[in-house]
């Protein structure tokens, strides 16, 4: 599998290029502008887009959807709740007032569980709410494309709308922390101290993992 990992715009977001080796068909994860620049390493890598898929709707991470949308023909994933939640006169207005372009509705809604293919490959959709009420993670192979649910030595910001860090802490419990150790972490943003992790990194450094919080958090003890 090919991954490319691009930080994109002022405020440090991972997009993902993912292709199949044996088709090269592929994707684009969380599209944060600078279209030029991901249609161009697609191009490089011989990589045709045909799915873009955000794991969340918030607008710094889905401001490049339209045009690469239109650029490829490539249709739209998103978590139902989040479609729902930022395709309103409200959420649009949001990503004008943060200098970013709104996205279209997505043409394909997830839920839990679904899968979306690239060529031989496929990405299974994990539901994450808590930075967002339709927040997702990736998987696919040994790697976790966690977008602002999980961040090196951090998680993403609970106190926009919609977000709760108790539900937030109880997604990286039950649907992170499940995974082996040797799982690779590719966050949603460049805030941590390397660009990737593991899931045996973050249990052993990540502050909202070790010092007892998250415990307490979801159990409620």
């Amino acid at each position: 599998m090919i991954i490319k990992q691009m930080r994109l715009g002022p405020m440090e977001v991972f997009s993902y290029i993912l292709g199949c080796e044996d088709t090269h068909k592929g994707l684009v994860i969380d599209p944060a502008g600078e279209e030029d620049r991901i249609l161009d390493t697609a191009r490089a890598w011989d990589i045709t887009i045909e799915s873009i898929v955000n794991t969340h709707g918030h607008p710094d991470h889905t401001c490049g959807n339209r045009k690469i949308a239109e650029r490829t023909g490539a249709k739209i994933y998103m978590h139902t709740m989040d479609d729902r939640f930022f395709n309103t006169p409200e959420g649009e207005a949001m990503a004008v007032q943060m200098g970013f372009t709104p996205s279209p509705p997505a043409d394909v809604l997830l839920n839990d569980g679904d899968t979306i293919p690239f060529g031989c490959m496929e990405l299974t959709v994990l539901h994450t709410p808590g930075h967002s009420p339709g927040g997702t993670c990736l998987h696919v192979e040994n790697n976790l494309f966690t977008g602002d649910t999980l961040f090196v030595g951090a998680v993403g910001r609970t106190d926009l709308p919609g977000g709760s860090l108790e539900t937030l802490l109880r997604s990286i419990k039950e649907k992170i922390l499940t995974f082996p150790d040797d799982t690779i972490i590719w966050p949603g943003h460049d805030y941590g101290g390397t660009p990737t992790s593991t899931v045996g990194l973050e249990k052993k450094h990540n502050p909202y993992i070790t010092d007892f919080h998250l415990a307490r958090k979801v159990s409620g003890q």
